[in-house]
């Protein structure tokens, strides 16, 4: 399984870092974080390579937002800056199918869900 944490209340243009821990090996795949706003549907947030040197990032968090791996440590982070009121969801750190993930494919290309950490953010 993969455990997320780090997730709280902070303020907007606050920072927060959000990790994901998988219990077995994921040198050989993706991860990708999503996440779901309260009362919207779920959506892509940014992804990493299995070598950690391909990222992708939705434009919402592009510039703010940096995924990163420790294939060591079987463990993703989520490094969340100037976070703004939309920032406010549930974030999940998944496991792709492969080693790169094309948010094209959508859930069909994950293979593995955390159970979410919230983060909320106020003005």
């Amino acid at each position: 399984p993969l455990v997320e944490s780090g997730g709280g209340m902070v303020q907007a243009g606050d920072s927060l870092r959000l990790s994901c821990v998988a219990s077995g090996r994921i040198t050989l795949n993706a991860m990708v974080w999503f996440r779901q706003a309260p009362g919207k549907e779920r959506e892509f947030v940014g992804s990493i390579s299995y070598h950690g040197r391909n990222t992708e990032y939705s434009d919402s968090v592009s510039g703010r937002f940096t995924i990163s791996r420790e294939n060591g440590d079987n463990t993703s982070f989520l490094q969340m800056n100037n976070l703004k009121l939309e920032d406010t969801a549930v974030y999940y750190c998944t496991i792709a199918r492969g080693p790169f993930y094309s948010r094209s494919v959508g859930d069909d290309g994950i293979i593995s869900w955390g159970k979410g950490t919230l983060v909320t953010v106020s003005s």
